[in-house]
């Protein structure tokens, strides 16, 4: 059974960056795909970006595209999003999550960790 665990949320000024990481215990397959998600007060869960396991394929929401990247860290099962030029309504809790479909769909993802805060001030 496989655990995520997000870490590197804080506060940060609006126009900053953060690199949120998402470390995996447990065997992660080649056939997954890993996800972020965000959730702000009020909102539903937000997809971001996923990233490809086994081939490093990524693709990013329109929300955060060309403000993030998503890097790959095989041999410490991390997979890390890399956000810039945040904005007040970046604010949210930031989740990983991992499942087999190649999906922006949070209902197909089977692994969530418990998330991290971001909070962007103006």
């Amino acid at each position: 059974q496989a655990q995520l665990d997000e870490s590197g949320g804080g506060l940060v000024q609006a126009g900053g960056s953060l690199r949120l990481s998402c470390a995996a215990s447990g065997r992660i397959l080649s056939s997954w795909v890993m996800a972020w998600f965000r959730e702000a007060p009020g909102k539903d869960r937000e997809f971001l970006g996923r990233i490809r396991w086994s081939t490093g394929r990524t693709d990013y929401a329109d929300s955060v595209k060309g403000r993030s990247t998503l890097f790959k860290d095989s041999p410490n099962q991390k997979v890390d999003l890399q956000l810039n030029s945040l904005k007040p309504e970046d604010t949210a809790v930031y989740y990983c999550a991992a499942g087999t479909q190649w999906s922006a769909n949070r209902a197909d993802y089977f692994h969530w960790g418990q998330g991290t805060q971001v909070i962007v001030s103006s």
